[in-house]
């Protein structure tokens, strides 16, 4: 089955949107990517693991995206299916826990934590992107971690079981995390947090996304911060020690505001981006003797001469 007769099963689906050739730059924060043979937008899990057996009942390839972050998707696009989960973001509360589709923004899944009185998510307010995508790379910032805070995810597998696990089984390590290794698809996330002052809470998010807006460029799209932290050092000064900020290829930049970031200042290509990542690396292999390792994940199709 080719995947203009999958596209027609898919369309069948209940509670599932089906686009054909969708410009992924659409749906990126870096603004920048080529076309996703066919982005499939399920509403709801069950949906989501009805496309997931069709999809493995043919062999077909696939990538999972919320929203965009993190991630550079290359100016050929991706060949096959582009799961967007950002449909799956119901949230509610038990107690002092917080259950959470994958889908939802980790602003909206801080605001719900404000609201329901309850500290230990403030860390994540600021953060770009998705809960299911913050899980899978236990994204971090300002002392705090998903791991954390992350008591048990419900997953499915690449043939559509769903499976869950505890804390223990998610091998949550620096920017990892099982899902990294495994492939299945994060679905619902139980998060365990503590009573706290709503007042207090919204202070301290507003004050971790005040020092955010002061020292990001968050003026102009990105994929967030371009390398890993390496042991010992901070990639975005190490950067700046090279003289690199500022330095351009095409409509990609290290940003003057913060060399960490590689930013899209107009028109960049993923070609672009790609070629200043090595650049930087090479500049910063040569001069201090440390590797960087880029944070952002490559996707999809890229001109050979820039892979």
């Amino acid at each position: 089955m080719d995947l203009s007769e999958i596209k027609e099963v898919l369309a069948k689906l209940s509670g599932c949107k089906v686009i054909s050739d969708a410009p992924l730059k659409e749906y990126t924060s870096f603004k920048i990517g080529g076309p996703a043979d066919l982005l499939v937008e399920p509403e709801n899990s069950n949906a989501l693991q009805q496309v997931m057996r069709i999809l493995a009942e043919h062999n077909q390839s696939y990538f999972v995206l919320g929203k965009g972050s993190n991630i550079l998707i290359g100016d050929k696009g991706f060949r096959g299916v582009v799961l967007r989960l950002t449909g799956l973001n119901n949230v509610r509360s038990e107690g002092t826990k917080i259950i959470a589709e994958s889908g939802v923004t980790l602003a909206k899944l801080a605001g719900f934590a404000v609201n329901a009185e309850l500290t230990g998510l403030e860390f994540a307010s600021g953060i770009p992107g998705t809960l299911g995508g913050a899980v899978v790379m236990n994204a971090g910032a300002y002392g705090g971690e998903m791991r954390d805070v992350v008591t048990r995810v419900t997953a499915l597998t690449p043939h559509g079981e769903m499976r869950a696990l505890n804390a223990r089984e998610m091998e949550f390590g620096y920017r990892q995390s099982i899902f990294q290794k495994n492939g299945w698809i994060v679905v619902e996330v139980e998060m365990e947090l503590q009573p706290g002052d709503s007042v207090e809470i919204r202070d301290k998010m507003n004050e971790l996304n005040s020092r955010r807006k002061n020292k990001q460029p968050l003026e102009y799209p990105s994929a967030g911060s371009t390398f890993k932290r390496p042991p010992g050092y901070f990639a975005g000064t190490l950067i700046d020690q090279m003289g690199l900020k500022g330095y351009t290829i095409g409509g990609a930049q290290v940003s003057e505001k913060h060399a960490g970031f590689i930013i899209n200042v107009g028109g960049a290509r993923a070609s672009d981006v790609l070629k200043l990542i090595q650049h930087v690396q090479k500049q910063v292999k040569a001069k201090a003797g440390v590797d960087l390792e880029p944070e952002v994940h490559l996707v999809g199709e890229f001109d050979k001469q820039d892979e």
